[in-house]
């Protein structure tokens, strides 16, 4: 499965290197690419249940706010 997350609070190459290091931590995840000038990242995934932790987890790092 293939999501797209909208992510705002991004900045830097270290913002999507520390969110794909994130996601791909997700059990479930298989990959995670990050597009800074699009504030966004594609997720790619087993199951519908791994967005929901990668939100969580992506949100709990306190900078960024996740929407789909």
């Amino acid at each position: 499965m293939k999501t797209i997350l909208k992510i705002k609070g991004m900045h830097c190459a270290s913002c999507k290197a520390l969110i794909e290091d994130v996601c791909k931590d997700v059990q479930g995840v298989e990959a995670c690419n990050v597009d800074l000038k699009e504030e966004k990242a594609v997720l790619v995934h087993k199951t519908p249940n791994e967005i929901k932790k990668a939100k969580q987890e992506i949100e709990a790092l306190g900078r960024y706010k996740v929407t789909l």
